[in-house]
C-alpha cells in the first residue's frame, strides 16, 4: 500500500538511531568540522581567508562613523585608533540586513542575514563563515574556528540553522592547534572516527534493504541520501589522516586564560593572538570571534560600570564617556590583529591582502536596540580600500551584498546570499 512506501526503519533501526545517523551524515556541526582534506603541498597562490569579529552590543555611531563620504574623509574618534590602517579598510554606513529587527534577539542574523522579527517563526540559515568552510574548509586541519570572548554563543550557524557553540578558552584553542597528541590520544581519535564511519555503514545498509519497496520519488530521495553518506565517509577518511599528522610547531608560548569575564579587551587580545597563529600556520582559514556584554565593571581606568549597562547609555554623558573608553579599546585590539596580518609577508604581499576581516554587529544603536545602520568595518581581502561607503541612513542598503562580494572574492560565483540583490556597490576587487 502507498502508506508503506516511506522511510520507516522501525524493524531494523530505531528512529532515534536513524536520526543520529542522519545528523552525523548531514548536519552535526562537530562532524562537519571533521571534514578537512590535505592541503596541497605546493600552493600556487596564498590561500584566501575570512575572519569575522562580531559585537553583540554595537559600536556608538557618532564615535565611529566619518562625517564625509568617499576617500577624503576625516577619521572619527574610533578610527583614530587604526589611523595607520585606513588605507587597508572600508567603512560602510547606512546598511543593514533587510527584514531583520528584534534588537538583541536578531543577534543570530549577524552573519546569516536571515530575516527575523519577534512576531515571526524564525528559522536561521547558514552563516557566511560556514558557507565558505563548507566549500573550502577541507584544505585545512580545522575547516573553521568558532570562538567567543566571554560566552559560548556565536555568530556561526550550520546549514540547518543551528548555532555552533563557541570555544571561550584561548589556551584550549592553542592546545588543539599546536600541542601534539600522544599516541594514545591519536589512536582514540582514529577509533572515534572509525566508529563514526561504522554508523554511516549501518544507516546505509538498513536503508538499502528497503530501497526496492520505494516509489520513484522516494528512490530519488534515497539516492540523495546515499550520496550524502558516501561523501561523509570520504570526509571522515580524510579526518582520519589528519589525526595522525603532526601539528604545526610555533615559537609562541601557550596563553594563560584570563579568568575575569569582564576583562573583555584583554580577553579579546588573547584570542586574537591565537587566531593569528591559526591563520599563519594554515590550521584554518575561517574564524569567527563573538563578543557579548557582561554585567560587571570593565577593568579600565575611568570605568566603573558593566559593558552591557554602558551600551544602554540613553545619551547619559558619563555612561557615554565610559563606553567610549571600552569601545576604543575594542577597536584598538582589532587594529593590532590587522597589524599582525599586515606584518606577515606572503607571496606578492601580506596575509592581510588575502584575509578579509569584518567587524560588525546586529545593533546599529545598542541603546535603542535598533538593528538598522549596522557598524561595518571591512579590512584586507584584496579589495580596493581607503574609503567610506555612505549609503542612505533612512532606507538602508542591503548588507548581504557585502557578503556576496566576499564570496566572489573567494572564487564562489554565486548569484545571491540570503537577501542580497547583488555585490556591494562601490566595493571593488584590487
Amino acid at each position: 500500500m502507498k502508506k508503506d512506501i516511506n522511510f520507516n526503519f522501525s524493524k531494523s533501526l530505531s528512529r532515534r538511531t536513524f536520526l543520529k545517523g542522519t545528523g552525523a551524515a548531514m548536519a552535526l556541526p562537530w562532524l562537519e568540522a571533521m571534514s578537512p582534506a590535505f592541503a596541497s603541498s605546493v600552493a600556487q597562490q596564498p590561500p584566501r581567508r575570512f575572519v569575522a569579529v562580531t559585537l553583540a552590543l554595537g559600536l556608538h555611531g557618532p564615535n565611529l562613523n566619518p562625517n564625509e563620504a568617499g576617500r577624503n574623509y576625516t577619521p572619527s574618534l574610533y578610527l583614530s585608533e587604526v589611523k595607520d590602517l585606513l588605507g587597508d579598510m572600508t567603512i560602510v554606513t547606512g546598511s543593514s540586513h533587510p527584514d531583520v529587527s528584534g534588537g538583541h534577539q536578531a543577534e543570530g542574523s549577524i552573519l546569516t542575514a536571515a530575516p527575523y522579527s519577534r512576531s515571526s517563526a524564525f528559522k536561521n540559515s547558514i552563516s557566511l563563515d560556514q558557507h565558505l568552510a563548507k566549500h573550502q574548509g577541507h584544505h585545512t586541519r580545522f575547516p573553521s574556528l568558532v570562538l567567543d570572548v566571554n560566552g559560548t554563543t556565536s555568530s556561526s550557524y550550520t546549514g540547518s540553522g543551528s548555532m555552533i557553540p563557541a570555544e571561550i578558552s584561548p589556551s584550549r584553542v592553542f592546545n588543539q592547534l599546536f600541542i601534539p597528541d600522544t599516541p594514545k590520544e591519536q589512536a582514540q581519535h582514529v577509533e572515534r572516527l572509525k566508529q563514526g564511519r561504522s554508523i554511516m555503514d549501518v544507516v546505509a545498509s538498513d536503508a538499502k534493504r528497503i530501497e526496492h519497496k520505494l516509489g520513484k520519488g522516494d528512490r530519488e530521495k534515497m539516492d540523495q541520501y546515499f550520496t550524502s553518506v558516501r561523501n561523509f565517509e570520504k570526509r571522515l577518511g580524510a579526518a582520519q589522516d589528519w589525526a595522525t599528522r603532526p601539528k604545526p610547531k610555533v615559537k609562541a608560548e601557550p596563553p594563560v586564560d584570563i579568568e575575569n569575564s569582564d576583562a573583555i579587551i584583554d580577553r579579546k587580545k588573547l584570542m586574537l593572538d591565537v587566531m593569528f597563529l591559526a591563520l599563519q600556520t594554515d590550521s584554518t582559514r575561517f574564524i569567527t570571534l563573538h563578543l557579548v556584554g557582561e554585567g560587571g565593571a570593565v577593568p579600565i581606568n575611568g570605568v566603573d560600570e558593566g559593558y552591557h549597562t554602558l551600551s544602554h547609555h540613553g545619551l547619559d554623558d558619563d555612561k557615554l564617556r565610559q563606553l567610549t573608553l571600552v569601545e576604543s579599546g575594542l577597536v584598538r585590539r582589532w587594529g593590532d590583529f590587522l597589524r599582525n596580518l599586515k606584518g606577515a609577508e606572503e607571496a606578492n604581499g601580506t596575509m592581510l591582502d588575502t584575509t578579509s576581516v569584518l567587524m560588525t554587529s546586529n545593533l546599529g544603536n545598542g541603546s535603542s536596540h535598533d538593528n538598522r545602520n549596522m557598524p561595518v568595518l571591512l579590512a584586507g581581502g584584496g579589495f580596493k580600500h581607503g574609503q567610506h561607503l555612505a549609503f542612505d541612513t533612512e532606507n538602508n542598503y542591503p548588507l548581504p551584498n557585502l557578503f556576496l562580494s566576499i564570496l566572489h572574492r573567494h572564487g564562489l560565483e554565486e548569484d545571491r546570499f540570503a537577501t542580497s540583490t547583488g555585490t556591494m556597490t562601490g566595493l571593488e576587487m584590487a
